[in-house]
């Protein structure tokens, strides 16, 4: 409501308005995401593609079966494509690609749709969808590829075009990842493999240089809150050395802790989610450091090397109340 007169201009609040809108943050956000993919299909070959493609398609499609009827299609903000992709980058390089479409499917489904839609889902739907596959495809989402050979770029593993429920046949070398090594082998891997990406994992998660230049990036055209990031590698830092200091054979060092897995890949693009993350800066603080607590106590006390996805839903559990016990005293009171 806006009401003019010849020297006057009177209107409702809000009185400044954010240039930004949720589709040119998205597809920020994604250009950013891209730029692992490349790095993935030069690491591990085009295989790392189709996964991404297969995922997304699944979250598109599942999010176009289910928004056609309303007058404006939800598909136009980009979040479904995001999800998708950023899904597909946590998965492994030779996961069949049915698995990858069914993970969007699930992420779509069971992480945004049935909370009401964008802005209401109370858990990232990315690793919702990631979560789905861990728990119906262990084996499967716990396979790793090393690799590729150079001048193998183009290579696609069979593995990939598997039938659904049929047992993939795996045609890649297998490799454990650095953090498979520390849990199992206690083996410490060296750092310049795991800043520049030398080393087997996820599609997204292996350069942590390019990883900390995408984080960089996204902070600086204010995409996130810095602090959820910080506080989050800083708390697995500072965790993680305390251990180390107390027994530096037993437990990893603070810099393997936090350049190994997809604790990067979490920081940059999981953690910061606007929607599944606290809207204070206290809470953001509260945040970062619950899910680097949960990270280094999977990763150490646990049964899995990984911890990182499951610390970051728990944590999106009580976001609410996270933000409920965090608001700033009101102005005067």
């Amino acid at each position: 409501m806006t009401a003019r007169s010849a020297d006057v201009v009177i209107s409702t609040a809000p009185f400044t308005r954010e240039a930004s809108t949720t589709p040119s943050i998205m597809l920020e956000v994604l250009a950013a995401a891209l730029l692992v993919l490349v790095f993935a299909c030069w690491h591990f070959g085009i295989g790392s593609l189709l996964i991404v493609v297969a995922a997304t398609a699944g979250a598109v499609g599942t999010e176009w079966v289910f928004t056609r009827s309303a007058d404006r299609s939800t598909l136009r903000d980009y979040s479904a494509v995001l999800t998708g992709v950023l899904l597909g980058l946590t998965l492994p390089p030779a996961i069949p690609l049915w698995m990858g479409f069914l993970g969007g499917a699930a992420g779509i489904g069971f992480g945004k749709l049935i909370w009401g839609g964008l802005g209401q889902n109370l858990f990232n739907p990315a690793l919702i969808g990631r979560a789905f596959l861990q728990a119906a495809f262990p084996i499967a989402i716990t396979t790793w590829s090393a690799p590729a050979e150079p001048g193998a770029a183009l290579s696609v593993p069979r593995s990939l075009f598997a039938l659904p429920l049929m047992q993939a046949k795996v045609d890649a070398v297998s490799a454990a990842t650095p953090l498979g090594l520390a849990k199992f082998e206690s083996q410490i891997a060296d750092f310049g493999p795991l800043f520049f990406g030398q080393i087997s994992g996820s599609v997204g998660e292996t350069s942590a240089l390019l990883l900390i230049l995408c984080g960089v990036w996204l902070a600086v055209r204010r995409m996130f809150d810095w602090r959820l990031p910080v506080s989050t590698l800083l708390s697995v830092a500072v965790f993680s050395g305390a251990l180390h200091l107390l027994n530096p054979e037993a437990y990893p060092p603070p810099l393997f802790m936090v350049f190994s897995g997809g604790l990067l890949f979490g920081a940059v693009f999981m953690v910061t989610d606007p929607v599944t993350t606290p809207t204070t800066p206290r809470g953001a603080w509260l945040f970062g450091v619950g899910v680097g607590l949960l990270v280094v106590l999977i990763r150490v006390f646990g049964g899995l090397p990984e911890g990182v996805m499951y610390a970051i839903l728990l944590m999106n559990a009580v976001t609410p109340h996270i933000n409920r016990y965090t608001q700033p005293r009101v102005f005067g009171a």
